[in-house]
């Protein structure tokens, strides 16, 4: 009882009550505040360190020191009758009481400011626009744009190539459920509530960050927020060189794993980000291609292009950039005026080489399937295919294509299927969209088909303006339905001008006069790759057979797509007597037979051993 009644003489509980009281402020304080400033993530780390290393020596120091009117001197030197520990110990207990209302009040406005956010709605969004409410996954995440903080601020593309690293090495992990990229990065630049960002992709949390890149210096910044209040989570600053970039990557991927509370279940030690190359200089470049080969707009895909080859010269090792270019160069005659053939013969040797250098690259497989595609080698597509499938289930790039494979071949029901596994993973995927509007269409539904045109023209996609065209002619609105027409057709590699486009689309809506300027028009413009699916438009469905088969164009999608409409000039085609021979010629019934055939015809044996009936 003579320690415990020494230590409150020498107010040594007071100090430590006062201490614990000081340094917890200090602490909710210092992580508030800090991340504000973008302080590194080890400043918070070390105030803890320093205040609980001091608690100790605090202590032994009121043990040994007393308050006096002329400062700290030594207990054993201050007289009983001269002490003020008493008045010293009232003015600690008013300062741990002072403290304690402090705390207390933080935290009452912690929770108030907590209340505040969960319950409000935003007030900006348009009705129409709300989604339906539904309870998101703990699980779920959202990786948004990261935002480019370097100093002329020239590194967009690279800050969101980071995004999509950092995106992509979450959603290996399986018990993460992660938005993918088109859904999270359409609100880049927009001012719209996490809550609502939330609510719109179904998704608890949602990641933010930024990127500072100054010569090979790098830093990149992560915050999570809980969507549903706003709040900030958990934030945290990875500064390094260049060269430690996938370190950097893989040690932000694991914290917000950590954070989510997810089972990373890979025990085999695999990263989930892997160093896929030596050299610093050809991962930026890379990081900064990916982007510009989403895009595919302008002169983005002969940017990326550039790049990518800049990359394999720097390290020819480098498999995903290999992969890369191939799916460029496959899809560049449809987005600039350029050599399909040329093209074929570059993207795949690229994809070839990457797939020597790396076995399982889905988009090198998917690559090479829809270059077949393109060159109308419709039964060799499909193996290549079948193996993207295999390897990169969830990758977007392979499962666009695998539906445009399967929507172009009259597999509409099959292609419909997919589309709505590669939409719960990206809801706002543009190419997906368009094709679910466009499976829509064909079936019947034109209310959802016209819903999701209108949600692909709020997106800012040419793609929805496809859709709305074909509902213009239905409904007769044919002035409208030319600008849709005119629009979305001259962005998706037309060289025909927009005046001409919406002649030749008036002539599609209205016939008549209309009609035959409109084929004057399109004569003129005949080599157009577009002009096989407008003469089909028109109803010169002998015509438009010819000009496809016999031209060298390598927009399959562009054209096969539009022998599944409903209107009467696209049934009108498949009833023309040349449509038989024209798909054994191109080699439509040899992948028919092999594989499935499309939903509106069969096999009409009785007539033929060739010979089928279509709808």
């Amino acid at each position: 009882m003579d320690l415990i009644a020494e230590l409150r003489r020498r107010n040594v509980f007071r100090v430590a009550g006062l201490y614990l009281v000081a340094a917890w402020l200090i602490v909710q304080v210092s992580s508030t505040v800090l991340p504000m400033f973008d302080a590194p993530s080890w400043v918070p780390r070390t105030v803890v360190i320093i205040i609980a290393i001091g608690f100790l020596p605090a202590l032994l120091f009121s043990w040994l020191f007393e308050l006096t009117p002329q400062g700290f001197k030594r207990d054993a030197e201050v007289p009983p009758e001269q002490s003020i520990g008493r008045q010293t110990a009232r003015r600690m207990d008013r300062l741990i009481v002072g403290g304690l209302l402090a705390v207390i009040v933080l935290m009452l406005a912690e929770r108030v400011w907590f209340a505040e956010h969960r319950t409000a709605a935003p007030t900006s969004a348009p009705a129409a626009a709300a989604p339906a409410h539904r309870e998101a996954p703990q699980n779920s995440v959202a990786v948004l744009a990261f935002a480019d903080l370097s100093q002329e601020q020239n590194q967009a593309y690279f800050s969101d190539g980071m995004a999509e690293e950092i995106l992509n090495a979450l959603a290996r992990i399986k018990s993460l459920k992660v938005v993918g990229r088109s859904s999270s990065f359409q609100f880049r630049s927009k001012d719209v509530s996490a809550e609502r960002i939330g609510s719109e992709l179904g998704v608890a949390h949602i990641l933010e960050g930024s990127v500072r890149k100054q010569g090979d210096l790098l830093r990149i910044t992560a915050k999570l927020i809980e969507a549903a209040s706003g709040l900030q989570q958990w934030s945290k600053a990875y500064d390094g060189k260049l060269a430690d970039v996938f370190d950097l990557q893989e040690s932000c991927a694991r914290d917000i794993a950590t954070e989510l509370n997810a089972v990373l279940g890979r025990d085999d030690g695999k990263r989930l980000v892997e160093k896929v190359t030596d050299n610093p200089q050809a991962y930026a470049l890379f990081v900064e291609a990916q982007t510009l080969v989403n895009a595919r707009v302008g002169d983005s895909l002969p940017r990326a292009i550039a790049k990518l080859e800049e990359v394999t010269r720097l390290d020819p090792g480098f498999a995903r950039a290999w992969s890369k270019q191939a799916v460029a160069y496959a899809v560049l005659a449809q987005y600039t005026v350029s050599d399909w053939r040329t093209n074929w013969r570059k993207s795949d040797e690229a994809a070839e080489h990457a797939i020597r250098i790396d076995p399982d690259d889905a988009e090198a497989y998917a690559a090479l399937s829809y270059n077949q595609f393109s060159q109308r080698h419709y039964a060799e597509m499909v193996e290549p295919m079948r193996r993207a499938l295999e390897l990169g289930p969830d990758n977007a790039a392979v499962n666009y294509w695998a539906t445009n494979e399967l929507a172009a071949m009259g597999r509409t029901v099959d292609a419909d299927a997919r589309l709505d596994a590669m939409l719960a993973h990206d809801p706002a995927n543009h190419l997906g969209l368009f094709y679910k509007s466009m499976m829509r269409w064909r079936q019947g539904d034109a209310t959802t088909a016209i819903a999701l045109g209108r949600r692909l023209q709020a997106l800012g996609s040419p793609f929805g303006e496809f859709t709305l065209s074909f509902y213009s002619a239905k409904s007769g609105d044919c002035d409208t339905g030319a600008g849709y027409f005119a629009g979305s057709v001259g962005a998706l590699g037309s060289a025909i001008s927009p005046g001409e486009l919406q002649t030749i689309y008036q002539g599609m809506c209205k016939g008549g006069a209309s009609r035959a300027v409109a084929i004057r028009v399109l004569t003129k413009n005949a080599a157009d790759q577009w002009a096989p699916a407008m003469w089909m438009q028109l109803g010169e469905s002998q015509r438009a057979l010819d000009t496809f088969e016999h031209g060298d164009t390598g927009l399959s999608d562009g054209y096969l797509n539009w022998m599944w409409q409903p209107e009467d000039w696209s049934r009108a085609l498949r009833h023309s007597p040349g449509f038989q021979g024209f798909a054994k010629r191109i080699g439509m019934l040899d992948y028919w037979r092999r594989n499935a055939w499309p939903d509106l015809c069969k096999p009409a044996p009785a007539s033929g051993a060739d010979a089928f009936t279509c709808e």
